[in-house]
């Protein structure tokens, strides 16, 4: 008993002093935004690796789930003879929760990976050793241009998946399931509310947020040799996947809670 005890107060301790580095690692690079120089260059470079690049597996990640989604609303729907709401759950599904958080849960995958893969591999072959010798600042040249890249960009793929998600479900309502096309349209139209839009642009932001920071503290803090390169990037992975997760939670209970 005194051992499952002292095993729960190590795990509670190391939990607490994890969230205190990642708080003060978030605070040291916001602190970055009001502090010259800009790194401008470096904050392109992160605009076009984040966003540009990441469009395809945005678009066939958000086309097939909102292909699916149709097929999946009508099947169910065909129970309670209620088949005429596929547009309309499609398009609020998309908007609201599965567009943002498949973005997400994308950019996690492709961008945090990356971001934790070449920052580690630069802290074990002393590059970062280097910039600071030339007085450089590693927070402020590696990190705040990733970050502040993915904050702004991840609700415009955020946005592009919305549209193609309510494309697939409305290629395969009016293919697969016989909609007419003109009334599929206006019913996905006149059910979205400026709310839901607003919301999942938000979420985007914070989970662009989330994931770039979190690909940037593990490749920080990574330990020595290709093995402590591979467990920052699969730590920073699911570090950045659960959190996704749970500000989706949250967020949808601040926007929609009654």
């Amino acid at each position: 008993m005194i051992r499952l005890l002292a095993a729960i107060g190590a795990a509670t301790l190391a939990l607490l002093a994890a969230i205190g580095r990642v708080s003060m690692f978030t605070a040291e690079t916001l602190s970055h935004l009001v502090r010259g120089p800009f790194y401008g260059r470096a904050f392109g470079v992160a605009l076009l690796q984040i966003g540009y690049f990441s469009l395809p597996v945005v678009g066939l990640t958000a086309l097939f789930t909102g292909g699916a989604l149709a097929l999946q609303i009508y099947s169910g729907g065909a129970r309670f003879s209620a088949e005429a709401v596929v547009p309309q759950i499609v398009a609020i599904g998309m908007v609201r929760e599965l567009g943002p958080v498949l973005v997400g849960l994308m950019v996690a995958a492709r961008v945090t990976s990356s971001i934790a893969a070449e920052i580690a591999t630069m802290k074990v072959t002393e590059q970062i050793d280097a910039l600071v010798t030339l007085s450089t600042n590693p927070m402020k040249y590696l990190t705040l241009p990733r970050v502040l890249a993915a904050t702004l960009v991840v609700p415009l793929l955020v946005a592009v998946g919305d549209t193609i998600g309510i494309l697939g479900g409305y290629i395969v309502g009016t293919e697969r399931l016989g909609f007419n096309a003109a009334s599929y349209l206006q019913n996905t139209v006149d059910f979205l509310e400026a709310k839901d839009i607003i919301s999942s642009l938000a979420k985007g932001a914070v989970f662009g947020f989330i994931a770039a920071l979190m690909g940037c503290y593990y490749g920080m803090h990574s330990s020595e040799g290709a093995a402590g390169v591979g467990r920052s990037t699969k730590g920073a992975v699911v570090a950045a996947s659960v959190l996704i997760l749970a500000a989706n939670f949250f967020l949808t209970e601040a926007f929609f809670s009654a």
